[in-house]
C-alpha cells in the first residue's frame, strides 16, 4: 500500500517554478494545477502501475502521469510514490534522477 507522495529536489524545484510561474499571470490557474496534481497522485497512490512507462526512458522504469499540458514522471519506491521530474509536453524531458 502507498501511503504518501514524495518529490526529489530537482522535481520539488520544477513543480515550485512552474506553480509560481503560472500564479504570477493567474492564481487561480495555480490553485487548480495544484489541486489536480493533489488529486492524481492520489489516484496513483491507490493505482501506482496506472501511469504509463515513460517513452523517452523506457530502461529506466520511471512512469509518468500526464496533467495536460504538463509531464509528471514518477516511480514507486516500497510506500512512497516519488515525483522525479515535472516538464511542460512541449519540452525535451531530461534524465530524471531518483
Amino acid at each position: 500500500m502507498i501511503s504518501r507522495v514524495r518529490f526529489t529536489p530537482p522535481a520539488d524545484q520544477q513543480f515550485l517554478s512552474l506553480i509560481t510561474y503560472i500564479r504570477a499571470e493567474n492564481p487561480a490557474a495555480a490553485k487548480n494545477l495544484r489541486n489536480h496534481v493533489s488529486s492524481s497522485f492520489e489516484n496513483i497512490c491507490t493505482f501506482p502501475e496506472m501511469g504509463r512507462i515513460v517513452p523517452e526512458f523506457p530502461d529506466l522504469g520511471f512512469r509518468e502521469v500526464i496533467i495536460n499540458p504538463y509531464r509528471f514522471f514518477y516511480t514507486v519506491e516500497n510506500d512512497t510514490v516519488w515525483v522525479v521530474g515535472v516538464w511542460h509536453a512541449a519540452q525535451l524531458p531530461e534524465k530524471p534522477i531518483l
